[in-house]
């Protein structure tokens, strides 16, 4: 393996495992801040229960986020430092802001909602969480900004062979952009809705495994209550109204997924055809969508490719939104890219051993085609599952199978697969470019730059490979203490985040007033037990 190789599973290996804690930190975020809103203008203790339990994981998801966020900025300066140089000027806009406005604004507010729930009034303490939760909404819009640049440089004059930004208006409108903010927040929102039903699953299932629930000769649930703090009626009513929020959540996110990304895949149509010829295996002009092909998917010249399914048509309505326009294959636009970007990398010292190599402008089709396909199959499962739920559950009844339970708590893994084949696709199937070419600019000042010169060219193969092998770890540390986190608290229950369940104090308001009015309640746990 050579240098660039192994600087492209780093970068894969860091990218993926930070991305799954975004589309939690995200969806979840704005889950609880919607709980939080029943529960202040009910004062139903269900959901002060449930604000407390899924804050508490909401939490823990967030810091572990901003720790492998932390590690995964190590291996740009590292591994990409030519890459960094040449979008150094456009990219200083948006990360600026991402860290200065939006970071900061997340964390100050995220720690007021923390630690504030005795010392601030009610409306305050949630407005808190609210700019917490938007503060990651805009996190995430400047980062997608950044990246969609890559996709669709725009709003850049070249100066001395290096984008220089012209029009930050162009930049952080990028109609990519636009499209992949929305995309990604409904992607966001799946997960945490697979999240809340797989757990809510869960613990209904276990309720009814210890006897502490009952079904009635009617088919319907009865709840009972258990000497366990928390175990009571209430504690039912959590898990229940869970559930279906989350289920809920997870039908909504698809059909937002679904929308947002038929708008997505027709701008990377115009955008990059290469990677959506690539994406259905169309080696061919034509306009039949393959459901199946099978062949050497990974060669470069892919005649032997054969779609065993085909449904004709659909292919034209990705693309152009009727059935009949042909959309050019791989093999009609190999020619189109070879023509205007050259045949061999050119002879430059920052390509070191790779100049003059032949240019594969065909990306590795196993991971396009199948990447584009686990997205919308995890997706569309998951989406299946939580009718499935809503329906099964429809007299407040979870099931006493153990097998239900298991793929219900596994079904959570379905968006977070659905999420990771997503970028994988997104960011493997723009090779050879890392920043890839804007059809909207001709001649001399078109805007791209190619992967193998974005790799730093003073680190050496085993640099990198002693790199990679220490940043996996840390991740699999990381990994590690996140799962058992997640699992302790989760199996905990409610009372895991309340621990004045265990004083009989569940029905207690944390913004009372002492009895003589004078002020915060200051009788309670200490705030941190909230916290850690």
């Amino acid at each position: 393996m050579d240098a660039l190789e192994i600087a492209r599973w780093q970068f894969g290996i860091t990218t993926v495992y930070h991305f799954m804690m975004v589309p939690l930190t995200i969806g979840l975020g704005l889950v609880v801040a919607i709980i939080q809103t029943i529960w202040y203008r009910t004062g139903k203790p269900e959901y002060l229960r449930m604000t407390k339990f899924w804050g508490k994981l909401f939490l823990i998801n967030f810091i572990m986020g901003v720790a492998t966020g932390i590690v995964q900025e190590f291996q740009f300066g590292m591994a990409w430092s030519e890459y960094s140089r040449f979008v150094g000027d456009v990219f200083g806009a948006p990360l600026a802001l991402e860290a200065l406005l939006a970071f900061f604004v997340e964390s100050t507010f995220l720690g007021l909602w923390i630690f504030g729930w005795k010392q601030l009034k009610r409306g305050v303490h949630l407005a808190c969480l609210w700019i917490a939760v938007i503060g990651s909404v805009f996190s995430a819009y400047f980062i997608i900004v950044a990246n969609s640049w890559m996709q669709h440089p725009v709003g850049v004059d070249m100066v001395d062979g290096r984008p220089v930004m012209t029009d930050a208006w162009a930049v952080f409108t990028n109609n990519t952009a636009l499209v992949a903010v929305p995309h990604t927040l409904f992607g966001a929102l799946a997960v945490a809705g697979a999240f809340l039903l797989g757990i809510a699953w869960y613990h209904l299932w276990r309720r009814r495994h210890d006897g502490i629930d009952v079904v009635g000769k009617d088919g319907k649930l009865v709840p009972g209550e258990a000497a366990i703090p928390g175990r009571d009626k209430t504690d039912y009513t959590v898990w229940m109204r869970s559930l279906r929020i989350g289920a809920v959540v997870a039908m909504i996110s698809f059909a937002g997924t679904a929308i947002t990304g038929d708008l997505q895949g027709k701008l990377m149509f115009e955008q990059q055809p290469m990677k959506m010829a690539a994406a259905e295996a169309a080696c061919h002009d034509g306009t039949g969508f393959s459901v199946l092909s099978v062949g050497n998917l990974g060669a470069t010249n892919c005649d032997d490719i054969v779609a065993v399914i085909e449904v004709p048509g659909i292919l034209s309505f990705l693309a152009k939104g009727d059935f009949t326009t042909e959309v050019k294959g791989v093999n009609s636009l190999l020619g189109e890219y070879k023509e205007k970007y050259g045949t061999h990398l050119p002879d430059n010292p920052l390509y070191g051993e790779r100049a003059g190599q032949e240019i594969q402008y065909v990306p590795v089709m196993e991971v396009t085609y199948w990447g584009f396909r686990m997205m919308i199959g995890f997706g569309g499962i998951a989406a299946f599952a939580a009718l499935l739920a809503l329906w099964v559950t429809r007299k407040g009844v979870v099931p006493e199978s153990k097998w239900l339970m298991r793929l219900a708590v596994f079904g959570i893994l379905a968006p977070f697969g659905a999420n990771a084949a997503g970028w994988i696709f997104t960011e493997m199937g723009r090779q050879p470019f890392v920043v890839a070419p804007n059809p909207d600019m001709n001649g001399i000042d078109q805007v791209f730059m190619f992967t193998a010169a974005a790799v730093s060219p003073g680190v050496s193969a085993g640099e990198l490979m002693t790199s990679l092998v220490v940043l996996t770890a840390i991740y699999a540390v990381l990994l590690v203490v996140e799962v058992k986190l997640l699992v302790k608290y989760i199996r905990g229950g409610v009372a895991s985040a309340m621990p004045e369940l265990a004083h009989a104090q569940d029905s207690k308001d944390p913004h009372d007033k002492n009895d003589d009015g004078a002020g915060p309640d200051k009788s309670g746990d200490d705030v941190l037990a909230f916290a850690y």
